[in-house]
């Protein structure tokens, strides 16, 4: 099948089409092209003080650099291998790791909040948030030591606690979480977060677990997560969590402006848009789709099946963030939840003709590997049986990465440098119709 562009009347099959639609949508939220209309136009009266975490930390500080007046300086910090070529002038760039803190996500923390408690009513600060600032700023409350915070926390990514259960624990155990930062930064003249949101609903609390947000979210629920998932060492963090400066602050300590500059809508929205333009019909379930990521796309391939009897190409579109609940038969698996949604999708389908789909994290990286997310066709599932390999084994061993390696179906971009969580295309063809015209 070939889709024919009305204004190009070129031909694009269908997988570079998919491929087209997610690089578009991810390049609509990167910093550059989200950032600059928000940020002040005027120099502060003293110093711009820029601090940020995230996968898009550094990408955002670099904008920022370019694009405000007057005297920078400042720090943020990033996943490894998600900055910039550049050097940044005035802001200095610390990596760290991502989904479990080291001790540079210690540093960075502690920096931080040395630096926000530096500023005087004449200042301005600028705090950047972006998806995998949890992991990135990492600095335990009085009482707790940083190996257990770090292991309580990789505890609940890996029994696949939801991404705002790890927060709200995230917020209620960290020193600079939760609005913490932002108290320390009490004397400024005036605060501004700026955030490129990975959570569905686009709550800036839960982005980066909001270090320049008063917390909505109470200890209680940090303790209830905890009692649901289990912990190392549950009882002694129970004890610290019961403790009156355990909660979060509830309001801000001076004038604070929140502006969300980017989000998976965005993405979506762009990748709408650009389909709509080539005549495809588009359906977009939303950017706000969770729960497990293979049982996803078993629903997902059901839903492309019912479009196809429509007799209309058709593109279906979805955002969110799934999970992948890992056990101990996937010690030593690679792959991620894209891949997974991808493989629920495969073995739904049975190897349906005209139905195309990809599912891609916007920052980059999907799971453990090196990949974005992969692709899947008509062919794939009779071509991973040929080669010998168990579509449905790779499932239940959550070891994804190496099927999609084997069929040359990933899509390796990169670190993008922007995090928007996932983007799901669907393309259906009709099946009478073996080339449609646009």
């Amino acid at each position: 099948m070939s889709m024919v562009s009305k204004n190009s009347q070129s031909s694009m099959p269908p997988r570079r089409l998919l491929e087209h639609l997610f690089e578009s949508a991810v390049a609509s939220v990167a910093a550059h092209h989200c950032l600059p209309q928000h940020l002040p136009q005027t120099s502060a009266i003293g110093r711009t003080l820029v601090l940020g975490a995230g996968k898009a930390a550094a990408a955002m500080a670099q904008t920022v650099a370019q694009s405000v007046p007057g005297r920078l300086e400042g720090l943020v910090v990033t996943r490894y291998g998600h900055t910039v070529d550049e050097e940044i002038p005035g802001i200095t760039v610390i990596e760290a790791a991502h989904p479990v803190p080291d001790e540079m996500s210690l540093k960075a923390a502690s920096d931080m909040l040395a630096l926000a408690s530096s500023t005087g009513p004449n200042d301005r600060l600028i705090f950047l948030a972006s998806g995998g600032g949890s992991s990135v700023l990492a600095l335990p409350i009085p009482g707790l030591d940083f190996t257990k915070k770090r292991e309580l926390m990789r505890h609940l990514v890996l029994c696949g606690a939801p991404i705002s259960d790890i927060n709200t624990v995230r917020k209620h155990v960290s020193a600079i979480k939760g609005g913490r930062l932002l108290d320390a930064a009490r004397y400024a003249g005036e605060v501004l977060t700026l955030v490129i949101s990975d959570v569905p609903g686009d709550d800036p609390a839960l982005v980066a677990s909001g270090p320049t947000i008063p917390d909505p979210s109470r200890v209680a629920k940090a303790r209830a997560v905890i009692e649901r998932w289990g912990a190392p060492d549950r009882e002694e963090i129970l004890d610290l969590l019961r403790q009156e400066e355990a909660e979060t602050p509830k309001s801000a300590p001076c004038t604070h402006r929140i502006i969300v500059a980017a989000r998976a809508a965005d993405c979506l929205s762009s990748a709408y848009e650009t389909a709509r333009s080539m005549g495809l019909d588009v359906v977009d379930l939303g950017d706000r789709l969770e729960g497990v990521s293979a049982q996803l796309g078993q629903d997902h391939a059901r839903l492309a099946l019912k479009a196809q009897a429509q007799g209309r190409p058709t593109l279906i579109l979805s955002g969110g963030e799934t999970t992948v609940q890992l056990d101990s038969s996937s010690v030593g698996g690679c792959g991620g939840p894209n891949l997974e949604y991808l493989l629920g999708m495969m073995l739904e389908l049975k190897g349906a003709a005209g139905i195309y789909a990809l599912a891609c994290d916007s920052d980059g990286i999907d799971g453990n590997g090196d990949h974005a997310g992969g692709i899947i066709e008509p062919q794939s599932l009779e071509r991973a049986r040929a080669l010998g390999l168990d579509p449905a084994e790779s499932l239940k061993r959550h070891d994804s990465y190496k099927l999609f390696k084997a069929l040359g179906d990933l899509i390796v971009t990169g670190p993008t440098r922007t995090n928007v969580n996932d983007f799901r295309a669907i393309l259906v063809e009709p099946v009478a119709d073996r080339r449609v015209s646009l």
